[in-house]
């Protein structure tokens, strides 16, 4: 190859690079423009508690009515990791100085293949950003949550959760909610009543074990 052929070659390689990262970067980018403009259109307060994550945050929608006097913001967009939480930190929970932040992720991050110390360096980074702007507010990171579709992971969540549980007791203002216990039945498996088809996703019987175990964490001041 001449050097005029090969520097044109190694152009090409650099921009479909940069098109890749840009891509990757700006994955959830309309789905979160989408999410930004719908609060502002509603209103939204500072102070109020936010949830935010994946799929099963943002199809909680009884999450409000089962807490009505708790101003709950549901910034939730589904297939996301820690990774993609952390890039989009700043219009689901920064701008929105909340007084509470509930997060769930590490889910869709085991089943894609990350390690939990992976995931737990991404949390770490995405708790101390939101300390360091909002120091006053309460960070409550959700324990993986158990389920058919992904019950061979399961040695992998249980790490990754009682990861999150010592890096809650040695922090301040970081509390871990375990959804992981009430989800089994008497035999240790995912009970199979609390599931949509998809054996993934949770049913309203699902999120009224969840509300049991956010209760405490939404009414205590």
């Amino acid at each position: 190859m001449n050097p005029k052929s090969l520097f044109s070659a190694l152009i090409l390689v650099l921009i479909l690079g940069l098109n890749s990262t840009f891509a990757q970067s700006n994955k959830f980018d309309k789905e979160v423009a989408d999410i930004s403009h719908h609060l502002d259109s509603i209103g939204w307060s500072k102070g109020s508690v936010v949830f935010t994550g994946s799929s099963s945050v943002r199809m909680w929608k009884s999450l409000q009515n089962q807490f009505p006097e708790v101003p709950i913001i549901n910034t939730g967009f589904g297939g996301s990791t820690a990774e993609d939480l952390e890039a989009q930190l700043f219009p689901l929970v920064l701008r929105l100085e909340p007084s509470k932040v509930f997060i769930y992720e590490g889910d869709n991050d085991i089943n894609g293949g990350k390690t939990a110390a992976e995931i737990m360096t991404t949390l770490d980074e995405i708790v101390t950003r939101i300390q360091k702007q909002l120091p006053n507010a309460t960070v409550n990171l959700i324990s993986a949550k158990p389920s058919p579709s992904r019950w061979e992971l399961k040695t992998s969540y249980l790490v990754l959760n009682d990861l999150m549980r010592q890096y809650c007791t040695a922090h301040k203002n970081v509390n871990f909610v375990n959804v992981w216990d009430i989800m089994l039945d008497k035999t240790g498996v995912p009970r199979s009543d609390i599931f949509i088809g998809d054996n993934l996703h949770m049913n309203e019987k699902g999120y009224a074990l969840w509300k049991e175990i956010f209760t405490p964490f939404l009414t205590e001041d």
